[in-house]
């Protein structure tokens, strides 16, 4: 075993803004400090190169990575930029430090990432600002938008809700699962310095609607979806076994990057085949334990991506994992904190920590981005041989093209009978009905989105009090006055 192409996590290094004080560049320089401090000093003038997870907090570090290094006095031969903040960029790019070193490329790699979102908030006109939402609006569709679907707590209930009849769950069981998954993260947050909300909830008060649990998007509410509104940096060093050992760190202090694997769904979520499955979770997830030469039963730990519950429970199906087992060493993007493109670092940091302490061998790093867009997932271990296998490509997208069936032909306009696909409700501040969107399917199979309006109750209630599964049900589509498609049962 050549131990100069051999990756392994050196140092990681978290921090929480809670004064508001510093933007996102300043948080990932201080994130990249506690990781250096944490591999034992002296690497952040060793690093060759710099990558970063993009912000949304300050739109005016177009490239987030030149201000990093310029603030940490280094000149890194590679410095670059992640396109668009994704969830899984933090495991894409520890998987392309580990390809690097083991190919010989870079000796020192370094990921860092950060959001002030609480910061740009406060220092916006009246205080208040969505940046999640103003970004997946610059990029959505004019049509899409009419109907409310733009950002990603408009998407992932129309999984959820898909999921939920898939899987011949009732409304009851589904809720029951997400308040388990959801009560279990809280009791991880609760004992990690680095989480956001350190208060452990319990299972009924995730299910229970209240002022403090107010609904966002049927299923879910406040305490079921990401927490963006934070101010949090994460960042890792990686080198080769060789590198580590010259610089004396000790072998517990190591962590090897084994093998990841990625694949993608089409971007437009109208587009893809079906909203029951995600083929490139999937292919992912199987893909980085088969690339490993390791079966579900060798995992001790994971982080599943749960940005919303059905990311979690797509996750654990696949894996086989319990309802009732750990799916996070971080506490999740609600009570860990959901700093957008960022909280795998998080997660890596964490894992890496617990690995470190506990005894455990393997752990298993899913991350997700877009709407249910990417997956990336890869196993780290306290094992050197599963450091082995790299450089690699990480692309398993063949395994997941080749279960994909034919996308339904999109219509804009359609009248007459159709079966729901899908559908979710939007609520305001209040917890009151806004609107509603169904994803339908015409008798020859093609998909149209119909609106429900929200003084609609009688629909409304029948799509959200769960005595009956809406997803299935016929009825009619009508074209109103406003332009728009109308559900009428």
């Amino acid at each position: 075993m050549d131990e100069s192409k051999i990756p392994v996590i050196v140092g990681v290094g978290q921090i929480n803004d809670r004064d508001e004080r510093l933007n996102s560049v300043e948080l990932m320089a201080a994130a990249l400090r506690n990781a250096d401090a944490d591999g034992g000093g002296g690497w952040l003038g060793r690093i060759d190169a710099l990558d970063v997870v993009a912000q949304l907090s300050f739109p005016e570090f177009t490239d987030a990575s030149a201000p990093l290094a310029q603030m940490l006095e280094i000149t890194p031969r590679h410095c670059a930029q992640t396109r668009y903040p994704m969830g899984d960029s933090p495991v894409a790019l520890l998987n392309a430090a580990a390809n690097r070193i083991a190919a010989g490329e870079a000796e020192v790699c370094a990921v860092a990432g950060g959001e002030a979102l609480r910061t740009a908030a406060k220092r916006a006109a009246g205080g208040k600002r969505d940046a999640v939402r103003e970004s997946a609006a610059r990029a959505t569709r004019e049509g899409r938008a009419r109907y409310g679907i733009v950002a990603p707590t408009d998407v992932y209930p129309l999984y959820e809700n898909a999921c939920r009849a898939a899987w011949g769950q009732t409304f009851a069981q589904a809720q029951a699962e997400s308040a388990e998954l959801w009560a279990g993260m809280s009791r991880v947050a609760a004992g990690r310095s680095d989480a956001w909300l350190r208060n452990e909830v319990s299972p009924a008060q995730i299910l229970d609607v209240s002022p403090t649990n107010r609904p966002i998007a049927f299923p879910y509410t406040k305490l079921t979806v990401a927490n963006a509104s934070v101010n949090q940096g994460a960042a890792f060093i990686v080198t080769s076994l060789a590198q580590a050992k010259a610089a004396g760190v000790t072998e517990e202090q190591l962590v090897y990057v084994g093998r990841g694997a990625a694949a993608r769904e089409p971007g437009d979520v109208l587009a893809r085949d079906r909203l029951d499955r995600s083929l490139s979770l999937e292919a992912s997830l199987n893909g980085a334990l088969r690339l490993n030469g390791l079966t579900n039963a060798d995992i001790d730990l994971v982080e599943l991506y749960s940005c919303f519950p059905v990311m979690p429970k797509l996750a654990r199906r696949v894996i086989d994992w319990p309802v009732d087992r750990q799916m996070t060493t971080f506490g999740g993007l609600t009570f860990g904190g959901g700093p957008v493109g960022n909280y795998m670092s998080h997660a890596i940091a964490s894992m890496t920590q617990d690995l470190r302490k506990s005894g455990n061998l393997h752990g298993l790093l899913f991350g997700n981005g877009g709407f249910a867009t990417t997956s990336h997932s890869i196993i780290v271990s306290r094992d050197p041989e599963i450091a082995s296998r790299c450089p690699h490509d990480p692309s398993v997208q063949d395994e997941a093209d080749a279960h994909r069936g034919p996308a339904p032909t999109l219509l804009e306009i359609y009248e007459g009978a159709a079966a729901i696909e899908t559908y979710t409700v939007f609520y305001d501040r209040e917890g009151a009905a806004k609107s509603g969107v169904i994803v339908a399917r015409t008798p020859r199979h093609e998909r149209f989105l119909a609106y429900v309006p929200g003084d609609d109750a009688p629909l409304i209630t029948l799509l959200t009090d769960g005595a009956q599964e809406p997803v299935g049900m016929r009825g009619n589509a009508v074209t109103n006055p406003d332009g728009l498609v109308h559900w009428r049962m």
